[in-house]
């Protein structure tokens, strides 16, 4: 039996690195931008493919992801899950005065609802300007 403290499973740095970019919206293009002339694309696919990253090149790709290197080194994805799992649930979202319940749809008709009263409005201000427009060419003959 081993004293260590080794996980069955290692952390696997390079999709890490893609779970963060990813998170970030970023391209293995945009990320090897950040990173300098150096890298490609083709560099960072690479990178995030490897298990373990070299200490230089893990503080340089930190820096770029605006995240410290132990994020990095440390996150696991299988216990992020069972955190957001075992912490969220059916009453997660309740507070003092219920729970949040949005409709999408009622709330899409509601807009609807307000855009007909204001094609109303913009069709009776139209209109109006054309009867000023007849009332003036009456005048004017």
């Amino acid at each position: 039996m081993s004293t260590t403290t080794e996980r069955p499973n290692p952390i696997h740095q390079g999709r890490n690195i893609k779970r963060f970019r990813e998170m970030l919206g970023l391209k293995q293009e945009a990320l090897a931008i950040e990173l300098g002339e150096d890298w490609s694309q083709k560099r960072v696919s690479l990178l995030e493919a490897k298990e373990t990253i070299d200490p230089d090149i893990l503080s340089e790709v930190a820096k770029a992801l605006k995240v410290s290197e132990e994020a990095i080194k440390n996150f696991d994805g299988e216990m992020a899950v069972n955190v957001i799992s075992n912490t969220f649930h059916q009453h997660a979202f309740i507070n003092s005065a219920g729970t949040f319940n949005i409709n999408p749809v009622e709330k899409w008709l509601e807009v609807l609802e307000e855009n007909k009263k204001l094609y109303e409005r913009l069709l009776a201000s139209e209109q109006e300007k054309v009867e000023l427009l007849k009332s003036t060419l009456k005048h004017k003959q």
